[in-house]
């Protein structure tokens, strides 16, 4: 939110219908949290219908790994909301291997379903509303892993890296009909979640699952949910209304650019 001459709060979103994929925890949640905060209106979706969604926000339980999720989620969204502004992907996720070659092709097919497939399906089911209103906001939640690929992780982060590439794409395409599209690259953030594939990581590697966030992040700490939910508000805001096709690293420095 920002602040009029008066100094009240002025909710920037108002009017505006925002869908969230994986938004009952985590990153997913915070950003639902800072999109009701300003004046949308917010569904968010989770695979079990005992999910929790933020207060204030509807809630629909859907699989988006599936074109049939996929697709009941979209008209649930046009139900519940009568269409969609704002779209952010975040729903993500997948467990490390040993290496690259030991990953199982079921698993390496998952990864890219909810990973890069979500979001496409998606993204064909609900661009054409906001073509027809020529205005719209897409949100990518990627990964900032993605810079340096490792193969316990390779079904994950060439899943998030063919996002990106997609992102840029779609983002070139629907620039003349209003809709922005962008990538949110979040570096490591301190989740529930993120903390368990941590350690499931170090297993595999006999190393200690939990290092100092000084280590390695220039910051000198862990990312928070709010850190990334923040970037998204930005993203699609009126603030970024000359900002498509980019990829917004959120990592406290730890990654390499480029």
């Amino acid at each position: 939110m920002t602040a009029n001459e008066n100094g009240s709060a002025e909710r920037e979103l108002s009017g505006k219908r925002a869908l969230v994929t994986g938004g009952t925890r985590g990153i997913g949640a915070a950003v639902v949290r800072r999109l009701l905060d300003a004046g949308a209106e917010v569904l968010t979706t989770a695979r079990s219908a005992a999910s929790a969604a933020p207060e204030g926000a509807a809630f629909v339980a859907a699989d988006v790994r599936t074109r049939g999720g996929a697709e009941a989620l979209a008209a649930a969204a046009r139900e519940v909301l009568g269409g969609v502004d704002i779209l952010v992907h975040n729903a993500g996720g997948a467990r490390p291997h040993e290496g690259a070659l030991a990953i199982p092709d079921e698993e390496w097919q998952d990864a890219l379903d909810l990973n890069y497939l979500a979001s496409v399906r998606l993204d064909a089911l609900l661009v054409p509303g906001m073509r027809e209103r020529s205005s719209g906001a897409i949100v990518h939640v990627s990964s900032a892993a993605v810079r340096t690929p490792v193969g316990q992780f390779l079904h994950y982060t060439a899943a998030k890296a063919a996002l990106e590439n997609y992102s840029r794409g779609l983002a070139s395409e629907l620039a003349p009909s209003g809709i922005r599209v962008n990538t949110v690259t979040p570096g490591r953030v301190a989740t529930p979640g993120g903390e368990a594939t941590r350690e499931q990581w170090a297993r595999l590697n006999a190393a200690p699952g939990r290092t100092n966030a000084g280590d390695t992040v220039p910051l000198g700490r862990d990312g928070s949910p709010d850190d990334i939910a923040h970037a998204v508000l930005f993203l699609v805001s009126d603030r970024a209304g000359w900002l498509t096709g980019s990829s917004l690293v959120v990592d406290g420095g730890e990654f390499p650019r480029g």
